[in-house]
């Protein structure tokens, strides 16, 4: 755990105590601050003052703190600020988040924050599991895994790998990356920042960094691409720009599998098409961007070149679980947009398609040019009826309604049918919220059924 001594002899208000509040409870503590905590469940408001917290409703009243840590999931501005914002507001109490806290300790080790609408998982594992195989002590947290203030404390020769979501991001004024990942930017969470322009100013603040950073950016999107332009005429840091598709000078490429690093003094070339857990443009995108950071925090090419293999991927990530006889069975339950669901419906063919929950924005209109690749659809959860309707003509589709069932349906079809190559693809295109907790449970969900199915007809 790291202790936060900022905040030493002040009060500081926590609101909402699950895993990064209540981290956050136990380094204020730790750093020798006063700590008033709120959240709505009992149960944690119990374990927050077994942790030294005084309990007390923070929409009231800010009890005399300084600032207020606020929970990522709680709305700041959008769709209207929470009233525990408005409060802190009203008490002059700064709005801050768990990554604000690790920013104000000014780490030792070095900081690469990574950000974007998909792929930032991906990505900042990827980053963690080079540096640590090529001998650099690094921790992996933020967004992804163990929250960010119970991190190992690195020495200087060290460096954190964070998952930075916008959310986390508009919640820390003081973020300063050493390395800082911007992948893209495409629709999400419109509802949380009013408009596309409010969700991009978030994603550009990762930019906010110190002389001599090294800013990496994707530029196959317009709006990567803008702020790139914008980023490559200040001075004073370092830009590497990242292209899937097409060679780009002064950056690092893919193309065809072939990534090409032209970003120093000497081009560096490296075959990734056939790395297990890294198919598909999307995930040479990632993997462009993980060997532009782990370059520029000192590694060599030649031994970031031999760890790439061994790199296992994550759970719920276009994620093999089983193959039996002639199907294979793939999670991707953390595709929750239709973004995300198209990096994996090019890299399959013929696809079974679980798609569904409680439907982003846009549906799945922009998956139109790829529905060519789908055999048959099971439709789950609340979109299932809008699904089926965009689906029509193009594609059969089964309402199956829950998870079991859509299973049971798409693996009976794909073994009847006999098709070379054949996937059951978990690729929701949709939040989890209206059946699952979160996308993990979701993809725990599909992992339970192909485990019956698989062994009951292996």
């Amino acid at each position: 755990m790291l202790a936060i001594p900022a905040f030493a002899k002040q009060t500081v208000a926590v609101f909402g105590i699950a895993r990064s509040g209540r981290a956050a409870v136990r380094a204020l503590k730790a750093g020798g601050a006063y700590v008033v905590a709120w959240d709505d469940s009992a149960e944690r408001r119990a374990q927050a003052e077994a942790d030294g917290a005084r309990i007390a409703d923070l929409t009231k009243s800010m009890h005399g703190a300084s600032a207020l840590v606020l929970s990522p999931g709680v709305p700041l501005t959008h769709p209207a600020p929470h009233p525990v914002v408005v409060q802190a507001q009203k008490d002059g109490a700064a709005v801050i988040g768990d990554i604000e806290l690790f920013f104000r300790r000014k780490p030792q080790a070095r900081v690469v924050g990574i950000t974007g609408t998909n792929g930032k998982s991906t990505t900042t594992a990827l980053i963690a599991f080079l540096l640590e195989a090529c001998g650099v002590p690094a921790a992996l947290g933020g967004n992804i895994g163990t929250p960010v203030l119970e991190l190992a404390d690195l020495a200087s020769g060290g460096a954190y790998a964070l998952e930075l979501s916008s959310f986390q991001i508009d919640l820390t004024p003081s973020i300063a990356c050493d390395v800082a990942i911007l992948l893209n930017v495409t629709p999400d969470h419109l509802d949380r920042h009013g408009d596309m322009d409010g969700y991009v100013a978030v994603k550009k603040h990762i930019f906010d960094q110190p002389a001599g950073a090294t800013a990496i950016i994707g530029v196959d999107d317009d709006h990567c691409r803008g702020i790139w332009e914008e980023l490559r005429t200040q001075p004073g840091r370092r830009v590497i720009p990242i292209a899937i598709g097409h060679r780009i000078e002064g950056g690092v490429s893919v193309v065809d599998g072939q990534l090409e690093d032209r970003s120093g003094a000497a081009t560096v070339t490296l075959d990734i098409a056939a790395l297990p857990a890294l198919r598909g443009a999307h995930n040479w995108q990632n993997t462009a961007a993980a060997f532009a950071a782990v370059r520029a925090l000192g590694v060599k090419p030649d031994a970031i070149a031999a760890a790439l293999p061994r790199f296992p991927g994550l759970a719920h990530r276009m994620e093999t679980v089983a193959t039996a006889g002639n199907v294979t069975f793939v999670n991707d339950s953390k595709a929750t947009n239709a973004d995300a669901a198209e990096k994996a419906l090019v890299c399959f063919d013929p696809i079974y398609w679980i798609a569904g929950g409680r439907a982003k924005v846009g549906g799945i209109e922009p998956l139109v040019p790829h529905f060519h690749r789908i055999r048959h659809a099971f439709l789950i959860g609340e979109a299932a009826p809008d699904f089926a309707r965009t689906l029509q003509g193009h594609v059969p589709v089964t309402q199956s309604g829950d998870m079991i069932t859509a299973v049971r349906q798409a693996a009976d079809l794909a073994r009847a049918e006999g098709r070379r190559g054949a996937v059951v693809l978990l690729s929701p295109a949709c939040a989890s919220f209206d059946q699952f907790r979160d996308f993990e449970q979701r993809g725990d969900a599909f992992r339970a059924v192909v485990a019956t199915v698989t062994g009951e007809r292996a």
